[in-house]
């Protein structure tokens, strides 16, 4: 019964991976999303029974091929018991620097997903990644909280979270429009953009800064 388990589901994950492979060589070739599911599926020689098992839409596909992105990467990188002594910064670089490199097997079918204009801060499609993002950067947080790299200032660290979001929006950005050499101009984007990051929400001149602002503003109005 067991060996019968585990045949079907791996039975699955390859028709799954098909579709994904499929799905991906379609709109890359076309510039767009299939027709229809029953036109996709018969083009490609599955069922539609196939499809479904897999995603109910082709956004449904769009939000597994990114969740499976930063899943893996997430993983790896937990799995790996170096990573558990870095600091909060050192390990936000080693996620930014393996997440790019994922993302470079998969470039094209990401720039051609990054070029449908939609104003939306997490389009559905980053539903699932943006979940798993948040939950990292919270853990990354906490971590430097209690550890002193992230300063507690009320009213404005509850954002932290959200920073990190447009953040990764700018990397995401620089990166679909970096020429150079095995984009080697986005590595440096990602150490330089999360060192600054990192002094902003870290103890120093922004907390000096503050605190100099709140001084003014109370003897102004004593």
């Amino acid at each position: 019964m067991k060996n019968t388990q585990k045949t079907k589901q791996k039975a699955n994950g390859k028709s799954a991976q098909k579709i994904i492979d499929d799905y991906i060589g379609y709109v890359l070739q076309a510039g767009k999303q299939p027709p229809s599911v029953f036109k996709f599926c018969f083009d490609c020689g599955l069922s539609e029974d196939d499809f479904y098992k897999v995603a109910g839409s082709f956004e449904g596909l769009d939000r597994i091929i990114w969740k499976e992105l930063i899943e893996s990467v997430v993983t790896k990188l937990t799995s790996d018991q170096a990573f558990s002594e870095f600091t909060s910064r050192e390990k936000v670089l080693s996620f930014y620097f393996a997440l790019f490199e994922r993302f470079k097997s998969e470039r094209s079918y990401m720039i051609y997903k990054l070029g449908q204009r939609k104003i939306e801060v997490v389009p559905g499609y980053l539903k699932d990644f943006h979940k798993i993002f948040a939950e990292f950067f919270n853990q990354r947080i906490a971590e430097g909280r209690a550890k002193g790299e992230v300063a507690t200032r009320p009213l404005i660290d509850n954002g932290y979270p959200q920073l990190f979001w447009v953040h990764f929006a700018f990397l995401l950005h620089f990166w679909k429009g970096d020429n150079s050499a095995n984009f080697e101009q986005t590595d440096v984007a990602i150490e330089k953009s999360v060192n600054l990051t990192f002094d902003l929400i870290g103890k120093g001149a922004v907390d000096t800064a503050i605190d100099f602002a709140r001084f003014m503003f109370q003897n102004k109005t004593n």
